[in-house]
């Protein structure tokens, strides 16, 4: 049994995979091929990618049942540990400039008169320290 997940393919490489296996869903397609079959239709979807990004699973006799690989720009990253093929998330690339703050133009502390605002905080200062 051989599974192939494809997010963000192009038109004409989920048209060749429909060819040969079952779209169950959109971008889920499903088949019963050799491992020669498997190798050659794998090596064209990581010719045709692009952007998108794949992996494809399949049946094998090892202690999981499964095995896969991956291609493509995708956070989800294959590693083994202790003969076993687990799933790691790496960190998302943030671009952090959008994030950052201008310069103040005038500093909250300032207690300068400004001619364009004359109930500024000075004022205010002044009148209420005659109140008390």
């Amino acid at each position: 049994m051989l599974v192939i997940v494809l997010e963000n393919a192009p038109p004409r490489l989920r048209g060749y995979l429909t060819r040969l296996f079952l779209e169950v869903r959109a971008g889920v397609y499903l088949g019963d091929f050799s491992r020669r079959v498997r190798d050659r239709v794998w090596k064209i979807v990581g010719e045709e990618i692009g952007e998108g990004n794949a992996v494809l699973a399949w049946s094998c006799p090892n202690d999981s049942g499964f095995d896969f690989v991956t291609c493509g720009k995708n956070r989800r990253e294959p590693v083994e540990l202790d003969g076993l093929k687990l799933v790691t998330f790496s960190k998302p690339e943030i671009d952090l400039s959008a994030f950052e703050r201008p310069p103040p133009t005038r500093s909250l502390t300032t207690l300068e008169k400004d001619e364009n605002h004359p109930g500024n905080s000075v004022d205010f200062l002044a009148s209420s320290n005659s109140i008390q």
